[in-house]
């Protein structure tokens, strides 16, 4: 239930999908691919409001990295507990520090491999947990690209991420 990524990175690492239930970066799937332009004054400071949080915990973050989770109250983790999520893979990339000569990224799969460019899985998504539980099937986790092209056949079942 790891995901090693190694390859032309300084810092190899091991990450554990199990553990992100409660971490604030994750992303529920029902949000994650839906861009409403009903009202555009309304998505604006939507987006405002979005990149404040962003900068607010950018900068909390700068003192202790990974992020502490906020406390947390029973009914929201009992709605945790129940929802499919998504973490951005980028912080990850970041934290292992890519050589500046990558390119693309290797994607070793249960029973095959999938090559993609390093910009594409820069802005991917890992799918981690469906209603609450780990992925199982096909798992640990599943590679979605930010835009949802993907999002009906995603790439399921990475155990590794090789930077080439």
């Amino acid at each position: 239930m790891i995901v090693q990524l190694t390859g032309k990175v300084n810092y190899q690492i091991t990450l554990d999908p199990t553990v992100w239930i409660f971490d604030d970066r994750k992303i529920e799937m029902e949000s994650a691919f839906t861009a409403s332009n009903d009202n555009p004054e309304e998505d604006s400071e939507e987006v405002l409001k979005q990149a404040s949080t962003r900068w607010e915990r950018e900068i909390n973050q700068q003192s202790s990295k990974p992020p502490v989770n906020r406390s947390i109250n029973r009914f929201e983790k009992e709605q945790i507990l129940k929802g499919t999520y998504l973490m951005p893979i980028k912080d990850f990339l970041e934290t292992a520090e890519i050589e500046s000569d990558a390119n693309q990224a290797r994607l070793v799969l249960n029973n095959q491999e999938e090559v993609i460019s390093l910009s594409l899985l820069k802005d991917s998504l890992f799918l981690f947990a469906e209603n609450g539980k780990p992925i199982k099937d096909n798992g640990p986790v599943h590679v979605y690209f930010a835009d949802g092209s993907n999002r009906q056949e995603p790439i399921k079942g990475v155990t590794k991420i090789i930077i080439e």
